[in-house]
């Protein structure tokens, strides 16, 4: 179990920064810069090496579409007070209200290596997802205990077929809290994130471009999606590395 600290003043100034238009608008957008400043007051450290681990993902044959572009692997995490703790390996499992094109369905993927499970580098970003729940959740409402799931994927374009990060198009994953934490943009382009409220409105767009760029979405207010991307060079591979982190209540 990885216990919680406080992060450093500093660290803690850019979490209320942040707070703000998530509470106001459902969504926040959070530059590399700032969000290495936060993650290092949680102890982030060796994360060339956390990226690097992209690398050894699985293909998901799940793809409704038949598409093979994705890859990815998976965890889940129990959030409390006391800690974070790291559960026995399940499927994955959306209902089809939330994922029209692979829901329904207990989907097995290859489980997140344990010295990726453990690593300073996660333990970082799970303790401020912690953090930014526990403070955005009215007291009456916060659980005992965050359900928190980890996926980590690899989305590849190829000159001939895009790669789709959000193939069920616009959408809300049936959670509470999502992160999306950019690793690498290898030789693509595009990849716009845009925000639509609950009347399909769009309310915001930006790009994932740096490291540890970050979007934090109130799943219960807005929805979400991914452009395809596509190789800049098509003689040379092109991927775009996330890691999407979700809460609900457990």
């Amino acid at each position: 179990m990885s216990e919680h600290t406080s992060p450093a003043p500093l660290a803690d100034t850019i979490i209320q920064t942040m707070e703000g238009p998530l509470e106001q608008e459902g969504f926040a957008f959070l530059q590399a810069k700032a969000m290495r400043t936060v993650l290092e007051s949680y102890g982030l450290l060796g994360w060339d090496a956390f990226a690097a681990s992209w690398n050894d993902l699985g293909v998901d044959r799940y793809m409704a579409d038949g598409g093979r572009y994705r890859r990815r692997r998976y965890a889940t995490f129990s959030l409390t007070e006391g800690g974070i703790t790291r559960k026995p390996h399940q499927p994955h499992y959306q209902s089809r209200d939330y994922n029209t094109l692979n829901g329904g369905i207990e989907r097995w993927f290859k489980p997140v290596l344990p010295t990726i499970g453990d690593h300073p580098a996660l333990m970082a970003i799970l303790h401020l997802a912690f953090r930014v729940a526990t403070d955005m959740t009215p007291a009456e409402r916060r659980p005992n205990a965050w359900h928190t799931e980890i996926h980590q994927f690899r989305i590849e374009a190829r000159p001939d077929t895009d790669g789709c990060p959000t193939p069920e198009g616009l959408h809300r994953d049936g959670v509470d809290w999502v992160f999306v934490v950019m690793v690498r943009r290898e030789n693509v382009a595009r990849g716009e994130t845009s925000i639509h409220d609950l009347s399909h409105r769009q309310v915001g767009s930006f790009t994932l471009t740096n490291p540890l760029d970050t979007a934090v979405v109130n799943d219960n207010r807005v929805y979400h999606g991914v452009t395809p991307v596509q190789p800049v060079d098509p003689d040379r591979p092109a991927y775009r590395d996330v890691l999407v982190v979700t809460l609900r209540h457990e």
